[in-house]
């Protein structure tokens, strides 16, 4: 005999029409059931990423704070560090310029070897 879909025939007087509609509303049951947990579920995942969202932006602006913090650091030793710098080149160069000048009113000693009259 072939499968169908049909009911299998039932001696008169079963009550087929009860256990058909019994196991009708056991499949309408188990549909909502599974309609029930993914609901759930899908609620469970977007909690789980609102949170995960919440701690990367709060992790993001901390570290957002910090670089900020270690950069004005780094700027305001940068600046130190360029007036430290600039004020010993401006002295070296004025010393440099004092030394030039001084050199060029004083005359030339004979008897270095650098300024020495070449010979005939």
């Amino acid at each position: 005999m072939a499968w169908s879909q049909q009911p299998a025939s039932t001696a008169p007087g079963s009550d087929s029409t009860q256990s058909d509609s019994s196991v009708k509303q056991d499949v309408k049951n188990a549909g909502k059931d599974t309609k029930d947990a993914a609901k759930t579920a899908g609620h469970d995942v977007k909690q789980g990423t609102v949170k995960a969202a919440d701690a990367t932006k709060e992790g993001t602006e901390k570290a957002a704070s910090a670089t900020k913090h270690g950069t004005t650091k780094a700027a305001g030793a940068t600046k130190n560090a360029t007036k430290r710098v600039w004020h010993k080149t401006k002295s070296t160069t004025k010393g440099a310029v004092t030394g030039a000048r001084d050199g060029a009113k004083q005359p030339a000693d004979s008897s270095s070897p650098d300024t020495a009259k070449p010979q005939q």
